[in-house]
């Protein structure tokens, strides 16, 4: 646990993970996010630069919202926002379906190729007697 300036206000608060802000700056960011979302269900036909005018929020805050997913928009929504990849417009998280699935063949690329497992011979994996080997050297 390290003590941290707060971005917002810059009061110190003792941080432990997620966004450098203090719990109250926190507490004000998820009551401004309940309001954007209820604006947006009431505004459904406002683009981004509209809602953050209106809701006196940042453009950035938006998108982060939107990237995390815990803003979703409908497919005939004006809000979009770029894939991180190849930039085509999305409307939520970080990248585009195609993308995606280039991620997804990656990774199943790279752990999909196990090493075949070692198979034993039978005929060489015999318990051997002493004396059967003393017998084949007389």
């Amino acid at each position: 646990m390290e003590v941290m300036n707060c971005r917002n206000c810059k009061r110190l608060f003792n941080y432990i993970t997620g966004p450098m802000i203090c719990p109250a700056c926190k507490d004000k960011l998820e009551k401004k996010f309940g309001e954007v979302k209820q604006f947006i269900r009431e505004n459904p036909n406002k683009n981004i630069s509209e809602i953050s005018k209106e809701m006196d929020v940042s453009v950035q805050q938006l998108k982060t919202w939107i990237r995390q997913e815990r803003l979703c928009f409908t497919d005939d929504s004006a809000v979009t926002i770029e894939c991180e990849k190849c930039g085509a417009p999305i409307k939520t998280g970080h990248y585009c379906e195609k993308c995606k699935k280039e991620v997804v063949n990656t990774l199943e690329g790279l752990y999909g190729h196990e090493t075949p497992a070692i198979q034993r011979q039978r005929e060489t994996d015999k318990m051997r007697h002493l004396s059967q080997i003393r017998q084949g050297f007389e």
